[in-house]
């Protein structure tokens, strides 16, 4: 049963946006700046991490995520 549900939650968290099913599946991420301003990484609090897909990204405010999730493709681009 335990089997079961761990295959279960497996995947409904690989089919929800922002997410991966292992870490090992995550991409870290390259920068020390913001990925939608540039800004360093703790100049506005701690920074904040989100997993896309395979793809670790960190922002450096809350608003920032907003902006991101409007396009996510534009800056994902930005990265390595």
């Amino acid at each position: 049963m335990k089997t079961i549900m761990t295959l279960v939650a497996s995947a409904f968290l690989a089919s929800c946006a922002g997410t991966a099913t292992t870490a090992g599946d995550v991409k870290p991420y390259p920068k020390n700046t913001c990925i939608v301003t540039d800004n360093k990484l703790g100049s506005m609090g701690t920074p904040i991490t989100k997993v896309y897909g395979d793809q670790e990204v960190k922002f450096c405010c809350k608003p920032c995520i907003a902006k991101f999730e409007k396009d996510p493709q534009k800056y994902l681009a930005k990265l390595p």
